[in-house]
């Protein structure tokens, strides 16, 4: 069994100190590993190497969990909108460039999700959403600058267990993408806990949400 905890939108600062201790604390005895979904710290300034943290943008990294091989593919992903309410690569050169960015990491994300071929489990971990589903409760004018359907169909045409983001604080957690992609919005202000479990049968199907 292998049990992934992922948390977003952290938004550590100088005021944060030992905030969330207690619950990290005992990490290990319900979880193999933590992903953060982007926003550890409000300024970025964190020394994250010194801490052990990978960073994950536009790269990959496999996991051993007892036997067993967890590989995720990380980018922050960008906005640009859903299907039917989306930019397009077409107008001035400003929206070009934005919806140009959205479509290279989307592209590298999918590259990535594909070079774990073979994992057990392969996460798709983002910042921005995949999906419309986990932007619920949010304000439907700004869905283009929380997510983009590109990263759902690059989640869709290269395949993956889950895809956890964060970013939307007022939306709700569970959504899925075209393709019956799972994917989970683990901002902290959505599970109101300092992480969520996720846990997979070797079958490579997710067999429970928990909070912790």
């Amino acid at each position: 069994m292998i049990r992934l905890a992922a948390v977003a939108d952290i938004h550590f600062g100088a005021d944060s100190s030992g905030m969330l201790r207690a619950q990290f604390e005992d990490l290990t005895h319900h979880a193999d590993m933590l992903l953060v979904a982007g926003d550890l710290t409000k300024c970025g300034h964190a020394h994250l190497e010194d801490a052990g943290v990978t960073v994950l943008e536009g790269e990959t990294t496999t996991v051993d969990v007892d036997g067993a091989r967890v590989g995720v593919a990380g980018t922050k992903g960008f906005g640009g909108g859903f299907a039917g309410a989306s930019g397009t690569d077409f107008g001035e050169p400003e929206m070009k460039a934005f919806v140009r960015h959205t479509m290279a990491l989307a592209e590298g994300l999918e590259h990535g999700l594909r070079s774990l071929e073979g994992c057990d489990v392969r996460v798709a971990l983002l910042h921005y959403s995949p999906v419309r589903d986990t932007l619920a409760g949010e304000r439907a004018e700004i869905f283009p600058f929380l997510g983009s359907y590109l990263l759902a169909e690059a989640i869709d045409h290269a395949g993956a267990d889950l895809a956890l983001h964060g970013h939307a604080h007022a939306g709700v957690e569970k959504g899925v993408t075209p393709g019956g992609v799972l994917v989970r919005n683990v901002a902290q202000p959505v599970i109101k806990h300092a992480y969520n479990v996720y846990t997979f049968e070797p079958s490579r199907s997710l067999a429970a949400d928990a909070h912790a």
